[in-house]
């Protein structure tokens, strides 16, 4: 047992959930910057042993291994089914260390093309009541060409080569490209990062780039996705797909990932639904809710998010989904598993609860899977099991 167990968890606990508990106080996007400079300068020199030490420290409190949580998905190894959502770690800068958290697989990005400043600050809202946050980012990223650079600095090997490290990379669309030439630009950062990814999600529902979410029309999509799928050495493909869309938009979707051949559907991203929170007033603007820019996410999106996946699973089990949206405690991961996805992702429940939610969530696993006598956690997915106490 680490004489240092319990360490990070009190320091979160004590130095960022008050700042996490109102609306203002430290801006929303300095504080993920400064976390994620800290979270860089680890993954760049984790050999001094300084930082080897307080790595190993962070991985003995936070990771939880059972092989009972494992499972091998499109041929990839998955030690447990939580990763990181995209959109924190846009630039691969700490890619290095997000098993250190104890995830199981992080996705980086979402990674453009062309190197972008994104939309004008500021541009990510903390809503701390409803722990939701409401962010227009647009993409900020240094570009495809920077992240494979990010990689070699890190000393990330092809993923034919390495162990331990299961990344996929969520591409979009560059602002400055017209729809008409998205494909180009989806396939130049492809080609580009494919050796290091070991899935690829195609990201075309963010609300934040104008005219993305337009991607997702069923005769635009195929023809991205049929240039993509003839790449060399393609990875497994995944479509990040809104919380918006219609019931009927998701079947054409998911009739075309079935045609196609596409590995699954990732489901969802942020909603520009306000979800009963059309009133909410933005401290930091003035302005309600209902008349702000961006994408919601957090703990209103959960009860949608879990929709659409037991849908989707309800329409062809045999599509893989990845589940995101509110997850935010063990009750509710399980709740998403048992409703048809194969893997969760947290974010915004991730930075509200601290970096013990992963560990939390694991353990809650074990002891659902102990209870329902079930001898893996692929037996759970979409089963509809029920979390019991």
């Amino acid at each position: 047992m680490n004489e240092h167990k319990g360490v990070f968890k009190n320091l979160y606990k004590n130095l960022i959930t008050p700042i996490l508990k109102k609306d203002s106080g430290i801006d929303a996007e300095y504080l993920t910057n400064l976390s994620l400079s800290l979270l860089s300068f680890s993954s760049r020199k984790q050999n001094w042993p300084v930082v080897s030490s307080i790595l190993k420290s962070l991985n003995e409190e936070f990771s939880v291994i059972d092989k009972r949580l494992s499972q091998n998905i499109c041929g990839i190894n998955f030690c447990n089914p939580i990763g990181l959502a995209a959109g924190f770690d846009k630039n691969g800068n700490a890619a290095n260390i997000w098993k250190d958290f104890g995830f199981g697989f992080a996705e980086l990005g979402t990674v453009t093309k062309f190197a972008q400043n994104g939309n004008p600050k500021p541009r990510l809202f903390r809503l701390a009541e409803e722990e939701a946050a409401l962010n227009r980012m647009g993409f900020n990223n240094n570009g495809a060409e920077n992240l494979v650079k990010n990689f070699l600095e890190q000393g990330i090997e092809f993923k034919k080569n390495r162990e331990n490290i299961c990344l996929g990379i969520n591409f979009g669309k560059s602002k400055i490209t017209s729809l008409s030439q998205a494909k180009d630009d989806y396939l130049t950062s492809l080609k580009l990062l494919i050796p290091y990814c070991d899935y690829a999600a195609i990201n075309v529902s963010s609300p934040n780039t104008e005219g993305l979410r337009k991607l997702q029309d069923p005769i635009l999509l195929k023809e991205l996705l049929k240039e993509i799928k003839n790449l060399p050495n393609c990875p497994p493909l995944f479509v990040k797909i809104a919380p918006d869309l219609s019931l009927r938009d998701i079947e054409d979707i998911c009739q075309l990932i079935i045609e196609e051949n596409i590995d699954g559907i990732i489901a969802t991203n942020t909603s520009i639904d306000r979800l009963g929170l059309e009133n909410r007033k933005i401290q930091q603007t003035g302005l309600l809710l209902s008349d702000e820019n961006g994408g919601l996410s957090g703990r209103p999106l959960q009860k949608k998010a879990n929709q659409i996946i037991k849908y989707i699973h309800n329409i062809d089990k045999k599509i893989i989904l990845i589940g995101v949206g509110g997850i935010d405690s063990p009750e509710s991961a399980w709740e998403r598993i048992c409703s048809g996805a194969s893997l969760i992702q947290l974010y915004t429940g991730w930075i509200y609860k601290g970096p013990k939610l992963v560990p939390d969530i694991l353990q809650g696993f074990l002891k659902q899977l102990n209870y329902h006598q079930l001898s893996n956690i692929k037996e759970a997915i979409g089963s509809d099991l029920k979390w019991v106490e």
